[in-house]
C-alpha cells in the first residue's frame, strides 16, 4: 500500500508519496489577461506567457475550503496522469485541514475522498499535528512544543503536549501572507503605481524585498534619510514579461539616487514598505486589526496552560509556514517573547530548514509509524459507519 501525503494549504499544496520527495504546487487556478477563456490549474502557471494581471481562483476563502469545484479540479490534476498518477485502489491519503474546521466541510471532504476518488484509507489531520510529530521525532527528550504556523490566511498558535493539542490555548491571528500582499499592493498603489490587479507580481516583490525589522523606529528613521545614508531604500525592477521574466532588486552600486533611470525599466522604489508590511504580523493594530501580535499571542497562549508545563513550551517554540521565511522573523519573535517572559524561563525559538514543507515531512514520518493503521479510517469503516467514525477518530 502506498501513502500519499497532501498538506492542502490555502495557497500551496505540499504533495508527494511518503517514499518520495515533496512538491510545492499552487493550490488554485489562474486566468491570464491574454487567454481569458483558458483556465490554468496548479503548476500550469509556468505556461502562462504574460502573468501580469493574473486572476486567481482560490478554493479557500478566509482559511476554509469553500469552493469545491476549484479544489476538485486541482486535485484531479494532482492525482491525474500529468502529476502523481494515483492508483486509488492501492493508496492511502494523509490530508491536512484547518483547526476547528466546520463539520459540513469535513463531511464533504470525507465524501469526495472516499466516494469520488475511492482512497483505501484516509487520515485527516491538522498541519500543526504533523509539525509537532516531526519535532518530537527530532527531539525525543521533549514532551511539549508550541507550533506557530503563519500561513496564507491566518497565523495559528497551537501548543502540543505528547502530540495532543491543547484546545483551550489555541490562538488564531487573522493575519497571513494574503493580507500582507494585499496591504503592500494598497500602499504601492497609493504612493507610486497602480498595482491593485498585480497580485502575482507584488507577491513576488514581497518575497524578494520585505524583512522583519528588529527595531521599527530606528529603521523608520533610516528610511527617511536622503541618498547614500538610506540603507533601507531599494529599487526593484518590475518584470515586463518580454525581456524581464522575473522582477529583481537593483544592486546597490547601480542605483540612481537622484533623477531618472536611462533604461526603459519600470522601477519600484521601496523604503519603509520593506519592513512596515511584515510588521503587521507583530502589530496587527497598525492597520486597525484589534488583535495581538505573534509574540504576545505565544506568551498569552502559554499562560493559559498549567504552570508546571509552561517552561517546557517556552523552550520549544517552532515556527512554520511561509511567513516565517521573512529575514529577521525568528530573531524578532525570540527577542519579543524573551522580553515578555519571566527571566527564570529559558526561551528557544526554532526555525526549521524548510518551514513550508515541515508538516509534510511530519506526515511522511507518521505514515511510516507502526500505529498508522490504527489512526486511519478505512473505506470499509466509512462505508459501514459513515461520517460518525471519522468524527470519532480524527481530532480536528
Amino acid at each position: 500500500m502506498t501513502t500519499l501525503v497532501l498538506d492542502n494549504g490555502a495557497y500551496n499544496a505540499k504533495i508527494g508519496y511518503s517514499h518520495e520527495n515533496v512538491s510545492v504546487i499552487p493550490n488554485c487556478q489562474f486566468r491570464s489577461k491574454t487567454a481569458r477563456l483558458k483556465t490554468f490549474t496548479a503548476n500550469q502557471i509556468d505556461e502562462i506567457k504574460d502573468p501580469s494581471g493574473l486572476f486567481y481562483i482560490l478554493p479557500f476563502q478566509k482559511g476554509y475550503l469553500v469552493n469545491w469545484d476549484v479544489q476538485r479540479q486541482v486535485w484531479d490534476y494532482l492525482f491525474g496522469k500529468e502529476m502523481y498518477q494515483v492508483d486509488f485502489l492501492d493508496t492511502n491519503i494523509i490530508i491536512t485541514e484547518p483547526y476547528f474546521n466546520f463539520t459540513s466541510i469535513q463531511e464533504s471532504m470525507n465524501e469526495i475522498l472516499f466516494e469520488e476518488y475511492q482512497f483505501q484509507a484516509v487520515l485527516r489531520v491538522n498541519a500543526g499535528a504533523l509539525s509537532a510529530h516531526r519535532y518530537f521525532r527530532d527531539n525525543p527528550s521533549e514532551l511539549c512544543c508550541i507550533i506557530v504556523d503563519s500561513g496564507y490566511s491566518f497565523t495559528h498558535i497551537v501548543p502540543y503536549c505528547r502530540s495532543k493539542k491543547k484546545k483551550e490555548a489555541i490562538i488564531r491571528i487573522n493575519v497571513g501572507g494574503k493580507l500582507l500582499t494585499n496591504h503592500l499592493k494598497e500602499i504601492i498603489s497609493y504612493r507610486q503605481l497602480h498595482v491593485m490587479d498585480e497580485t502575482h507580481v507584488i507577491n513576488q516583490v514581497k518575497e524578494d524585498v520585505c524583512y522583519v525589522s528588529q527595531d521599527f523606529y530606528r529603521d523608520m528613521d533610516i528610511a527617511k534619510l536622503k541618498g547614500e545614508e538610506n540603507t533601507v531604500m531599494i529599487d526593484y525592477v518590475l518584470p515586463d514579461f518580454s525581456t524581464i521574466k522575473k522582477g529583481f532588486c537593483k544592486p546597490r552600486e547601480e542605483m540612481v539616487l537622484s533623477g531618472k533611470y536611462k533604461s526603459g525599466e519600470q522601477i519600484l522604489r521601496l523604503a519603509n514598505e520593506r519592513f512596515a508590511v511584515p510588521e503587521i504580523l507583530f502589530n496587527p493594530s497598525d492597520i486597525g486589526i484589534q488583535e495581538m501580535g505573534i509574540p504576545e499571542a505565544i506568551v498569552y497562549s502559554i499562560q493559559n496552560l498549567p504552570e508546571e508545563m509552561q517552561p517546557h513550551f517556552f523552550k520549544n517554540i517552532v515556527l512554520t509556514g511561509g511567513n516565517s521565511l521573512f529575514p529577521g522573523f525568528r530573531d524578532r519573535v525570540y527577542s519579543e517573547v524573551r522580553c515578555l517572559t519571566p527571566t527564570d524561563y529559558d526561551v528557544s525559538v526554532v526555525l526549521p530548514e524548510n518551514p513550508i514543507t515541515y508538516s509534510w515531512e511530519g506526515g511522511k514520518l507518521i505514515s511510516e509509524n507502526d500505529d498508522f493503521e490504527d489512526m486511519v479510517v478505512t473505506r470499509e469503516d466509512y462505508e459501514e459507519n459513515g461520517h460518525s467514525i471519522c468524527e470519532e477518530k480524527f481530532d480536528i
